[in-house]
């Protein structure tokens, strides 16, 4: 086994590098690719990559061979991409990631977490308090565990040696569907990536995969009804604020979450209930859920400054305003930017973010759009960043639009006095991180 090779085509995304790991861990032979490196972008993850033994080539079909067990590509990569054509040459299997990832998991105890809200957190928490119990889980998730990043280790997948499996499954891409979980989490359903009728049906169909129990996050209990044959549980929790957290009630347990928002203490319910259907004593789980840190761009601290920056991963309206409100509790004033993913999204998504950014943006607050982020390929420029601005300032939301990240980071300092926040916002580009991180440091 360990000679069978695997190229992943776009190795640098959320969904490709924790596979590409999995896969090396598991002893396969693997390399990959990104436009990031064809570019000479090198984004820190492809460093950390190459580190862990996964070799990085050019996206031009080189690195494919006859030997080559299977191109693994993600919904990013577009047909007419050189290593596809490559691989139809040489008659190479060409695998969705969720295809791959299925292979790995099957016939094993699959515990799956998705939805359109808060399934990296709680996938990260679930991960995490199975370790510290002692169940040795398998973990791949979409975003750095804190407690497991270290300069040997992402921190965003873990190789146990049971058969238990701890699963982020993606719904963007419909790819959630490629697996059969014995439990799953669906944490919300609300229009993202698809208006909210299709969400509801895709979970729907979703839940019928599931063998024994479906843990709901609040409201989403009411559409499942009637959809599957596996157990329903919806426990609504009270959510009560803590010094620098929340803690909840559940069993008989007193639990606390030391991590900013509601959100994140509704997450960790949703983690300590998947945890206990897996045969877990509730109090075996409030020693580990204190010292959970949180996962990497959720809502993470970064700088020791009287001017508080956060780097945050928030790309929904759902997923923006809970950061913003949560950050909104203890902060003056909120700096925000924000920088949309793609033209798509944007167009599609607009009332929704106006609507939101109306209720959650006070009038001394700031925000920030920066153009939307494009890293090539064919795509229909639907709408521009300039023009979601004006559709703000029309709803007299305070907002701006910056150019770049420098006008922005000049904006934020001069804006942001002792006792504000600063909220770095968005999905896929890597400079936002880089961005928070210089605010960070500057503000320090």
């Amino acid at each position: 086994m360990s000679h069978a090779h695997y190229h992943l085509a776009g190795i640098a995304g959320t969904g490709m590098n924790p596979l590409a790991q999995m896969l090396h861990l598991q002893g396969y032979q693997v390399s990959g690719s990104d436009r990031f490196t064809d570019r000479g972008d090198r984004v820190p993850v492809l460093d950390q990559l190459e580190r862990l033994g996964i070799q990085l080539t050019p996206q031009d079909g080189s690195a494919l061979s006859r030997e080559t067990c299977g191109l693994i590509i993600s919904t990013a990569i577009e047909a007419d991409n050189p290593e596809i054509i490559r691989a139809r040459q040489l008659n190479i299997p060409v695998l969705h990631r969720a295809e791959m990832l299925a292979q790995l998991v099957k016939g094993k105890h699959l515990i799956a977490i998705t939805g359109t809200s808060g399934k990296t957190t709680t996938t990260g928490m679930t991960g995490y308090l199975l370790e510290q119990v002692g169940m040795d889980p398998n973990v791949v998730n979409g975003g750095v565990i804190v407690n497991w990043a270290n300069s040997n280790r992402i921190g965003n997948v873990r190789r146990g040696h049971s058969d238990l499996w701890v699963v982020e499954l993606d719904e963007s891409d419909r790819s959630l569907l490629n697996f059969h979980p014995d439990t799953a989490v669906i944490t919300s359903m609300t229009a993202d990536h698809f208006p909210l009728e299709e969400t509801i049906d895709l979970f729907q169909n979703f839940s019928a995969q599931v063998g024994d129990a479906v843990i709901c996050g609040p409201g989403v209990r009411a559409h499942l009804e009637g959809c599957t044959h596996a157990q329903i549980v919806e426990h609504r929790g009270t959510y009560v604020p803590y010094p620098f957290g929340y803690h909840f009630h559940h069993e008989g347990n007193d639990f606390h979450v030391y991590l900013p928002g509601q959100h994140n203490a509704l997450d960790a319910h949703l983690a300590v209930q998947l945890c206990m259907a897996t045969g877990v004593p509730p109090e075996a789980l409030v020693e580990p859920l204190m010292e959970f840190q949180g996962v990497e761009r959720r809502l993470q601290k970064v700088g020791n400054g009287t001017i508080k920056v956060y780097d945050e991963y928030a790309h929904n309206p759902e997923k923006i305003a809970a950061a913003w409100t949560a950050i909104a509790e203890s902060a003056n004033h909120i700096i925000g930017c924000w920088r949309p993913h793609g033209y798509g999204p944007l167009a599609a998504l607009a009332d929704d973010l106006a609507s939101m950014w109306e209720q959650v943006c006070r009038p001394t607050d700031r925000i920030f759009i920066l153009p939307v982020y494009y890293v090539g390929g064919t795509t229909t420029r639907e709408m521009e960043a300039e023009t979601f601005v004006e559709q703000l300032q029309a709803r007299d939301v305070p907002a701006l639009f910056a150019p770049d990240y420098a006008s922005f980071e000049e904006a934020a300092v001069t804006y942001a006095s002792n006792g504000d926040a600063i909220l770095v916002m968005g999905a896929r580009d890597p400079e936002l991180t880089a961005c928070a991180r210089r605010l960070g440091e500057r503000l320090s």
